[in-house]
């Protein structure tokens, strides 16, 4: 069946990517660099190493094809990835390159924000829409012991720059650290009260490069969880191309707390959300066995529908969980590897 979704007299195909477990997928996460600027200890603790040249990543119009092929299906969502997007010298014209694709509706980017107080304003006028910024402690101390880099004040003033050029909302992630940062409630909780930031907790998870940081600084987010119920914290009720934080709201504040807690019973439920990495292997889960190579099939639009097949065909067969619970760790080596 087509849907006609603007009115545009193209006509987009209604029916989403769907596995075996009935779970369909209106969100795409597309990194466009594994490069990043920072050094933070959970993701790439000696900087990035550099195994494929810059014009290896995909180009603005394979990423083109890949987004096209996606909102065909359905897909509403796309969050552009690194490493650190904004190092791409074209990264203006992929945010509007998505941004024009028909059936397209949010265009978010997850950044360290280390440019977000000089090139916020551009990033919107080109399209962006949502934006996610990372600080894993407000202060700059352990911020800089995290991260590798004392820029926490630049980021702060971007986040800052954010709502003055017109973004209603900024989601700010925090990697939970036992022993670091797993203290840092108070000072974020009144850092919220009176902004609009969706702050979000996101448990550590072991990745292949990171067995022994995992086991020293692996902290639950349950007891944030208990903290929040206690308080007089309300969940609120996801939307279907939402991520997969439970968002909480209290009368009292302006701001938000999501938790991310992947080792959670049933986290994998209502997964809807695929990967392509930056070389463009899909990814049917951030911790799966493989990727699957798409781009001998983003070279020329007329392959669209053989790329839709090829999708829908692996997507069939994914899995039900990641097994993070079990230990299982899949092939990532890094987050940066395929967009975190």
């Amino acid at each position: 069946m087509c849907v006609r979704l603007t009115d545009s007299k193209r006509c987009f195909v209604s029916t989403q990517f769907e596995d075996s477990y009935s779970r369909k997928y209106y969100y795409l996460r597309l990194s466009v660099t594994e490069a990043c600027n920072f050094r933070c200890t959970y993701c790439l603790p000696n900087g990035y190493k550099p195994t494929h040249k810059n014009s290896e990543f995909l180009s603005v119009d394979e990423l083109r094809r890949v987004v096209s092929a996606f909102a065909n299906r359905g897909t509403s969502k796309v969050r552009i990835t690194g490493g650190e997007p904004s190092l791409r010298k074209d990264f203006i014209d992929i945010l509007a390159m998505i941004s024009e694709q028909e059936g397209i509706k949010k265009v978010a980017m997850t950044t360290n924000g280390y440019s977000l107080a000089k090139n916020v304003h551009r990033w919107r006028d080109a399209g962006l829409t949502d934006i996610n910024v990372s600080v894993d402690s407000l202060d700059p101390r352990i911020f800089h012991q995290i991260t590798g880099v004392s820029k926490l004040y630049n980021i702060m003033n971007g986040i800052d720059t954010a709502f003055e050029v017109g973004f209603s909302q900024v989601k700010v992630n925090v990697v939970l650290l036992k022993d670091l940062n797993n203290g840092d409630l108070p000072a974020f909780l009144k850092w919220i009260q009176y902004k609009p930031i969706q702050l979000r907790f996101i448990e550590l998870m072991q990745t292949g490069e990171m067995h022994s940081l995992f086991s020293r600084h692996h902290q639950s987010g349950v007891s944030i969880h208990n903290y929040l119920v206690s308080n007089g914290w309300l969940m609120k009720v996801k939307k279907h191309s939402d991520g997969p934080a439970e968002v909480f709201y209290n009368p009292n504040y302006v701001g938000e707390i999501g938790l991310i807690m992947p080792y959670k019973k049933d986290f994998c439920d209502s997964c809807n959300r695929l990967r392509v990495s930056a070389l463009g292997q899909l990814h049917m889960c951030l911790f799966g066995d493989f990727g699957i190579d798409l781009r001998d099939l983003l070279q020329e639009d007329r392959q669209k529908n053989a790329l839709i097949s090829r999708i829908q065909d692996h997507v069939s067969n994914k899995k039900k969980s990641h097994f993070l619970d079990q230990g299982y760790t899949g092939v990532t080596s890094n987050l940066a590897s395929i967009g975190g």
